[in-house]
């Protein structure tokens, strides 16, 4: 299976395969000159006599946001270190090719091609059949269930004015309502019908079937607190006002069937086993040449 190497990780950290955009080093987009950190304390870096420049780390270091500068010089040295390996290897085995522009629009260098070619051509992961896929299934419930919903609605009253006072107002309406519609659904839409400040008036104050973090959050954690039919006893307040919230009922997730996601399991089981056999790889490059001043996939030069 094709992998751009600029998406998957070799050398299990955080850097990259993929040489800067022509975009970028063009200047087109204000990061072609990048702040150069001071040098660390690893010194210079070799790979087979060739060095990786003070200067191209700290261009490639944009792309390794990091807590401090050394960290990411670190990672955009290894970064390159693994650029470097593959491509000689690539020259070594003959192959040649011009980028081509990916489903984005984005063209890829010739360096990029030549990478990505070696890969395809060296990396055989192992493909995930029905056992494998039906372990991780059995083993990761949690990770195939439907989100719960929760058909909810909602009052908002607005204070006439961002100040104390009209806040309290707001607050003391609220709670007059509150006391009015109990838990009854019918006084429920009807108040929302007539009080409310929300465009959801128009359907009964219905928030229709929402999930986690689609509200903000001090309406979604009362609503969850609620059982099926009840009206919230204490409105919530929000940037928005006071809200008096309603669920009536709670939606609970389902395991999603083996047979639905067989064949996502299927790709993320291979694309995991690709990079730990590209990862393997650039290790054994490493070890049969010569890395100097980086660690690269676990072999320190």
């Amino acid at each position: 299976m094709s992998r751009s190497p600029d998406v998957i990780d070799v050398t299990a950290a955080p850097s990259r395969l993929a040489v800067m955009p022509s975009a970028c080093q063009s200047g087109g987009c204000g990061c072609s000159n990048p702040a150069m950190p001071p040098p660390p304390s690893f010194g210079e870096v070799f790979v087979n006599g060739v060095e990786i420049t003070a200067e191209a780390i700290a261009e490639e270091i944009q792309h390794h946001p990091a807590p401090d500068a050394e960290t990411a010089w670190t990672e955009a040295a290894r970064a390159l270190a693994v650029r470097e390996l593959l491509l000689q290897e690539a020259a070594r085995l003959g192959i040649t090719a011009a980028g081509d522009s990916d489903e984005t629009g984005r063209r890829e260098t010739d360096d990029e091609a030549v990478i990505r070619i070696l890969l395809e051509r060296e990396v055989m992961p192992e493909g995930a059949g029905e056992p494998e896929c039906r372990r991780y299934y059995d083993a990761n419930p949690a990770r195939f269930r439907t989100p719960d919903l929760f058909d909810a609605a909602h009052i908002l009253i607005e204070p006439e004015a961002d100040e104390p006072a009209q806040w309290a107002a707001a607050e003391a309406f609220a709670r007059a309502l509150i006391a009015e519609v109990r838990n009854d659904h019918a006084a429920f839409a009807q108040a929302a019908r007539r009080d409310s400040a929300c465009a959801s008036a128009q359907q009964d104050g219905s928030l229709g079937q929402v999930r986690r973090g689609e509200l903000v959050r001090e309406v979604q954690q009362a609503i969850e607190a609620l059982k099926d039919g009840e009206t919230g006893q204490e409105p919530v307040r929000s940037r928005f006002g006071w809200h008096v919230v309603r669920l009536n009922r709670r939606i609970a997730g389902q395991i999603l069937p083996f047979d639905v996601v067989r064949e996502k399991i299927a790709d993320m089981l291979e694309a995991r086993s690709w990079s730990m056999s590209a990862a393997h790889y650039v290790s054994s490059l490493a070890a049969q040449g010569q890395v100097e001043g980086i660690i690269v996939a676990g072999i320190e030069g």
